[in-house]
């Protein structure tokens, strides 16, 4: 699929095509019918420091098929208010994923950092409201006068009332003379912040005189240094709301017990009334979904890169060969709620199968090579064999594969002492060679030295070809093989869970949870072959290789020299668990 394609006919996400969205759309509704609101307008507010993972993903899609619902509009906001970590680089990743998905914001493209005038005037009228004032205390003070070091992201209700700052008293005028010299860039990094004046005894910590704005001499990405002091996410983000009259902020738990800040903010500035709604953010086992645990990975060189294809970035997705149906359904399956909880990566991996075997055609190759010799086939001779492309899809047609006396079959297809119930090669036993011949095995070639096989001889019966098989002749194995004289070689890159523990994050105390990073997540097979119909794959181009699984045509390929990730296996224990489960 082209990087570029908008997918315009992917359904809002839901069990088979219902919204999933029940308790946001009924608020939305009476919001409307109430007259609250005369239309719907949400945003998708990405912070540009990192790339966007598939949590975001499940976020942005509610924003924007909910406004799509209601026949609104959704504006792709950027939440640019942090210098020292946000780049160009990351913006363009966000809105080339984001458009990937079909999630069609292109026209609605924002920048909080285009607000830092008007956020600067609301700044300035909390302050002559006495409101907010000008602190000379320092971020670890603040810390201690609030009453405890870190916030519980759960609020913390119980803690004791924190202490006023010597500077809380401060008079409107000097704290307005205060607050422009922080902008001219008179004070040192830190010196001062300018702080809502609220509650220091509130029980919930958010609401304790929070930080508006802080001295940070970073050059922006967008602004340069036109700036000194930048506004802080709780401060700018429902400011911005409001610029841009977004009627419903939806967002992730997390920011459940910020809404009460928000809502402070929007009612002392006096601007358009936007709402905040929360659901449940999303937690997939075996992996994380955090841009700064993602970071991490990036930086210690456990993965590649934001796109390496075991990351749950929509980029990584992308390049292991997930589309963008199969990471909607998943979320439509998964619908939303109101508490956390852990979603199997098994339902992730079986909403791809699904997707991949209607749509991907099929292809033989081989992982780990073998030579299989016909002894009985004519010396030279080549036949064309007629291969299903995609039984599942009968327009997809047929191809012809190359079939010849000297094959690749797969290691494991042979065994000089077969185990109980192998129905595979051994020595005695018969076959079929997928859409060929019946194959008798008649012996093996062993490497003196190391004790290796290193090849099988058989013979075949011409009169077994493509499925007939004379005189009712049955046999129990099928395997796939390619052509030894006419395969293409290929890198098969094989991927495993990124993470061992199911929970990465949930480590006991003194344990660093990279530790929990998966060594075997990668497997390189550098020496595997397929047909030659391989030869002409391109960028993101998704084959079932068939028995072996799923595969997507990686960014590394060049011509001569093809890499294939493995997507998924063929092996689908949700399907059984769900099965068991009913």
């Amino acid at each position: 699929m082209n990087e570029s394609t908008v997918t315009e006919s992917i359904p809002a996400p839901g069990p088979n095509g219902a919204s999933g969205f029940d308790f946001i759309r009924e608020a939305v509704d009476l919001d409307l019918k109430n007259g609250r609101y005369a239309y719907v307008r949400t945003r998708l507010p990405p912070e540009p420091n990192g790339w966007m993972h598939i949590g975001h993903a499940k976020a942005f899609s509610i924003d924007y098929f909910v406004a799509k619902d209601f026949g609104g509009t959704c504006n792709l906001r950027f939440d640019d208010t942090n210098p020292e970590k946000e780049d160009m680089s990351y913006v363009e990743a966000i809105k080339r994923d984001t458009f990937w998905l079909g999630i069609d914001c292109r026209d609605r493209v924002l920048f909080a950092s285009d607000y830092y005038e008007k956020l600067y005037e609301l700044a300035v009228l909390l302050i002559k409201k006495g409101v907010a004032y000008v602190d000379d205390l320092s971020d670890q003070e603040i810390r201690e006068y609030r009453g405890t070091d870190v916030p519980d992201k759960n609020n913390i209700t119980s803690t004791p009332p924190g202490r006023n700052s010597p500077w809380r008293e401060r008079g409107v005028e000097e704290n307005l003379d205060l607050f422009a010299r922080m902008r001219s860039g008179e004070f040192a990094d830190g010196a001062r912040t300018l702080r809502a004046k609220i509650d220091m005894a509130h029980p919930n910590l958010v609401m304790r005189d929070p930080v508006m704005y802080r001295i940070r001499r970073e050059k922006h990405y967008r602004t340069g240094d036109a700036w000194c002091i930048y506004p802080m996410y709780d401060f700018q983000h429902p400011l911005s709301d409001a610029i841009e009259g977004v009627t419903h902020s939806l967002c992730s738990l997390e920011y459940e017990i910020h809404r009460p800040l928000y809502e402070w903010f929007i009612r002392e500035a006096e601007v358009f009334p936007s709402r905040q709604i929360e659901f449940a953010r999303l937690n997939i086992s075996h992996t994380v979904l955090s841009k700064r645990w993602l970071l991490r990975l990036v930086q210690d060189g456990l993965v590649s890169g934001w796109d390496d294809p075991r990351m749950p970035t929509i980029a990584g997705m992308r390049r292991r060969g997930y589309t963008p149906e199969a990471i909607h359904d998943f979320l439509g399956r998964i619908g939303i709620a109101k508490t956390d909880s852990l979603v199997d990566i098994q339902l992730l991996e079986h909403c791809l199968r699904e997707d991949l075997n209607r749509r991907a055609s099929r292809v033989l190759a081989v992982l780990r090579p073998l030579r299989l010799i016909i002894e009985n086939w004519p010396a030279g001779q080549v036949e064309d064999l007629e291969a299903v492309n995609n039984p599942e899809d009968a327009q997809a047609g047929t191809r012809k594969v190359p079939f010849s006396g000297e094959l690749w079959i797969e290691r494991d297809d042979f065994a000089e002492v077969p185990p109980p119930k192998y129905f595979r090669l051994f020595p005695g036993n018969s076959v079929r060679l997928r859409y060929g011949f019946i194959v008798t095995c008649t012996g093996f070639d062993k490497d003196p030295g190391s004790g290796e096989i290193t090849a099988v001889r058989c013979t075949y019966d011409p009169l077994t070809k493509g499925g007939n098989a004379p005189d009712n002749r049955k046999v129990k194995g099928t395997i796939h093989w390619v052509s030894a004289a006419h395969a293409i070689p290929l890198e098969a890159r094989l991927f495993d869970k990124l993470f061992v523990a199911e929970r990465p994050m949930d480590v006991p105390v003194g344990v660093d949870w990279v530790q929990t990073v998966n060594p075997a997540s990668l497997e390189t097979v550098s020496r595997a072959f397929a047909e030659p119909s391989l030869a002409t794959a391109a960028h993101g181009d998704s084959f079932q290789f068939e028995r072996l699984g799923y595969f997507c045509c990686d960014s590394d390929s060049r011509p001569g020299n093809l890499v294939f990730n493995r997507s998924v296996s063929l092996r689908d224990t949700w399907a059984k668990i769900e099965k068991k489960q009913s």
